[in-house]
């Protein structure tokens, strides 16, 4: 085994003390006592140079700290940005601005859909008192009654009327009882256009609803008429048939129908009393009360949007005028 050079005298050190054979002179021991001795003194270690290290401590706690520090400011300069963003609503484009990545996209958010039937184009159009909501409930008390008396084993099947959501109210009014119909209640006109138009009136009495007229699908319209009256609308502005007696006076009438594009105003007389007309997508509505004995049904004319008239019910043949 090879060994180096300050190995080998250590160990000739060693075996002279201990009495062992060493070749050379005999004062090496003394010598070599002496020339360690005088190694001992000289070769001393310096002294630590405290000061200089005080100052390179002091001054590592110092980065640690300013290092420590900005981490801390840069947490809080992303914090801000990403409460903003939760918190209104907005894109995250300030976070993602800090952290240098491309800000998501995020679709915009849309109200929820509405589960009740869509207003009508003019506050008159919902009278006596009724508001929206109301009108809301009373169609869908109609459409829970046709659905619970829907039968499947009827050929063919009745149609379905579908939901409150899918229908605009058209107009809404207190109705007056009769003998075939006591108790005062409302009437709700409500109107769809697809996927198959329908037309109903329903009776609202207190909170329960007793009648439904239904009118589905497209009217075969004879004669080139501008104005085509509900055929129908008796059940509004009838109070009772003339052989049932005198009526309950006075007495909220009605009058729906439709109109074509030629159309840009209805009036409807009753009793002497004439009414301005809402067109409504297509409809037409009315409403007033009468105060005096009829023998006519209302009368309805339309005009065009220079004023001219181009309708006129007295003269419409498909228009049932006296009172039956």
């Amino acid at each position: 085994m090879h060994h180096d050079d300050t190995y080998d005298t250590y160990a000739a050190y060693d075996n002279k003390r201990e009495g062992g054979p060493v070749d050379g002179n005999g004062d090496f021991e003394v010598n070599l006592r002496d020339h360690l001795t005088l190694g001992a003194a000289t070769v001393r270690p310096s002294s630590a140079p405290l000061p200089e290290i005080l100052r390179q401590g002091r001054a590592e706690q110092r980065r640690r700290r300013l290092t420590i520090a900005g981490a801390a400011l840069t947490v809080l300069a992303l914090v801000p940005a990403t409460a903003i963003a939760l918190g209104s609503g907005e894109p995250s484009s300030r976070v993602s601005a800090a952290s240098g990545t491309t800000p998501p996209t995020t679709a915009p958010q849309t109200p929820p859909p509405s589960t009740g039937p869509a207003a009508p184009a003019t506050p008159g159009q919902l009278a006596d008192g009724i508001d929206l909501q109301s009108a809301a409930t009373g169609l869908e008390q109609c459409l829970a009654m046709d659905a619970e008396h829907r039968s499947p084993e009827v050929t063919p099947p009745r149609q379905d009327l579908g939901k409150a959501a899918d229908y605009r109210i058209l107009l809404a009014q207190h109705s007056t009882g009769n003998d075939n119909s006591p108790g005062n209640g409302r009437f709700i006109v409500a109107v769809k256009d697809a996927p198959v138009p329908i037309r109903l009136i329903c009776t609202v009495k207190g909170d329960k609803a007793t009648g439904l007229n239904t009118s589905v699908g497209k009217d075969d319209v004879p004669g080139d008429r501008a104005v085509v009256p509900d055929m129908n609308g008796g059940k509004l502005y009838l109070q009772r048939l003339s052989s049932e007696g005198p009526w309950k006076l006075p007495y909220r009438w009605g009058s729906i129908g439709t109109v074509d594009s030629r159309v840009a105003r209805v009036t409807v007389t009753y009793g002497n009393v004439t009414a301005e007309a809402a067109l409504d997508h297509g409809w037409f509505a009315a409403t007033g009360t009468l105060e005096q004995r009829v023998t006519q049904a209302p009368r309805i004319k339309g005009y065009d949007a220079e004023g001219k008239q181009i309708y006129d019910s007295d003269t419409d043949k498909y228009y049932d005028k006296p009172i039956p």
